[in-house]
């Protein structure tokens, strides 16, 4: 599955430092705009993940209709 997401990426310095401001808590950061977005990248499929576990073990315990 490929999802794309809008991401504000900025220059601090030497470091690059992204967020995606439709998934609260999705941060990034690299010495390299690549770095960047790998890292950013990462923190949004771990955070999509875990949203899905969750809804996933609310639906088990039938909290979800």
């Amino acid at each position: 599955m490929h999802n794309e997401f809008t991401a504000i990426i900025e220059q601090d310095g030497e470091w690059y430092i992204a967020y995606c401001p439709v998934i609260p808590g999705a941060n990034g950061q690299g010495r390299t705009l690549k770095e960047c977005r790998a890292s950013l990248a990462d923190a949004i499929a771990l955070i999509l993940e875990d949203r899905r576990q969750d809804a996933l073990r609310s639906e088990k315990l039938g909290w979800l209709t």
